[in-house]
């Protein structure tokens, strides 16, 4: 016997009405949130994207401030085409360390003298790897997590196949990532370094940075971190927990724009020691010595090698100052606060669609960005694309919503979250 059309009328109804009033409810909630957020008044110093409602991307790519283009059109004007080559003695040439220590101090928990800003994410992480894969001959390991981003798996089996080494491959839980225990089961006295990311790019679990550096010191090796994922919105003491070396981009919660380029951290004690591969001008003792060998500053700048990209050095400028303004303990706070969020709106809307977490669910253990997985969601992020809602599709079935604190809301968080909603359902029609 089936329904009459009055009784699946009443039913549809039922359910509209139901849909309403929860999104009312979380509508309210989100609006309490913004209402209460203290970094609020920071919302208004990023540019507008036309046509864009919701920007859940900003953990690959940060959206740009407000006044970049007239501050890359004033370097331009002035630095560039006014100072022309008399800028890089006035300026430019202490620009990769002065702008590593701004980094460091801010965000880093380091020191002057031990963070620079040079090349890509992927050259500067192979430079330290190759350099702390021969820094003891008695050590013949590398320690990686097998789902670690691309970059850093292909880099270490390189580095291995270039040095006869071999590669110890994590395999953590894919939602919980690496834990101490993990580290703990593989590390030995044959191993020279463990390379590990602080926030998995997948599922945003957040490493535990101190206690696993300490792990893998113990064992006699060199610690490693990827902070891409982590620099700019969760507090770290790289000096304090005894970390050695640590690279990190520049275009996501720095939001130094479309391949800015990256910073890396070599602790103070390894300065001079250790040998990066790429011999460049830049990082010879005497810079325009020009001489017929190469012998390499025994501080930060060993780790340049040619001519540093100045112009794409600005943007990150003024994302910096905003930082110290906010201080990333009250970015993290924010942080926390906009997964939690859309943890709960998950569990509201998307949880009874078939939608899995692929996130922790205790914040503490989470990064800034919530990964949410459904067979459909390739062609839903292509919906999404289409009307303006910007999550981020990760193979094979996940979608990161990434949440930049300084410059999303909850409000924008729940119009993308509502937005996947009905674009699953009308996918699913």
């Amino acid at each position: 016997m089936t329904d009459s059309p009055e009784t699946a009328t009443s039913t549809a109804t039922s359910t509209e009405t139901a849909t309403a009033t929860i999104d009312r409810r979380l509508v309210d909630l989100a609006q309490a949130l913004d209402a209460a957020d203290p970094l609020r008044t920071h919302l208004k110093a990023f540019a507008d994207a036309p046509g864009v409602r919701a920007y859940l991307d900003g953990n690959s790519l940060g959206r740009p401030l407000r006044d970049t283009p007239e501050k890359l059109a004033a370097f331009v004007r002035d630095d560039w085409g006014t100072r022309l080559i008399r800028s890089w003695d006035e300026q430019w040439m202490a620009l990769p360390m002065e702008l590593g220590d701004r980094i460091g101090r801010l965000t880093l928990g380091a020191a002057a003298g031990q963070t620079v800003v040079a090349d890509s994410t992927s050259v500067l992480i192979y430079k330290l790897m190759r350099a702390a894969a021969t820094a003891d001959p008695s050590r013949t390991e590398l320690v990686i997590e097998a789902g670690n981003f691309p970059t850093d798996r292909f880099l270490a089996d390189g580095v291995a196949a270039e040095t006869g080494m071999t590669v110890r491959w994590i395999e953590p839980d894919p939602v919980l990532g690496v834990q101490l225990a993990d580290v703990e089961a593989v590390v030995s006295e044959k191993t020279a370094l463990v390379s590990l990311s602080h926030v998995d790019y997948r599922s945003g679990a957040l490493a535990d940075m101190p206690a696993i550096t300490a792990a893998a010191r113990d064992a006699g090796a060199l610690m490693m971190w990827d902070l891409c994922h982590s620099a700019g919105i969760i507090p770290m003491q790289l000096d304090a927990w005894g970390v050695d070396m640590a690279v990190g981009c520049t275009y996501k919660y720095l939001n130094g724009g479309p391949g800015s380029p990256a910073f890396a951290y070599l602790r103070r004690e390894h300065q001079g020691l250790l040998r990066q591969p790429i011999h460049g001008w830049w990082s010879a003792a005497d810079i325009f010595a020009m001489g017929q060998e190469y012998v390499p500053a025994a501080d930060i700048r060993q780790l340049l090698s040619g001519t540093p990209p100045v112009t794409s050095m600005i943007a990150m400028q003024g994302m910096l100052d905003l930082i110290e303004r906010a201080t990333v303990e009250e970015i993290r706070e924010k942080s926390l606060s906009l997964t939690d969020f859309a943890v709960r709106a998950y569990d509201e809307v998307l949880a009874p669609l078939g939608v899995r977490m692929l996130s922790p669910r205790d914040a503490v253990q989470r990064g800034g960005h919530v990964t949410i997985g459904h067979p459909d969601f390739r062609a839903v992020t292509q919906r999404l694309w289409g009307e303006g809602i910007i999550p981020d599709f990760r193979f094979p079935d996940g979608i990161r919503l990434g949440l930049s604190p300084l410059s999303t809301s909850h409000l924008e968080t729940l119009t993308g979250v509502l937005a996947v909603r009905d674009a699953l359902l009308s996918h699913d029609d």
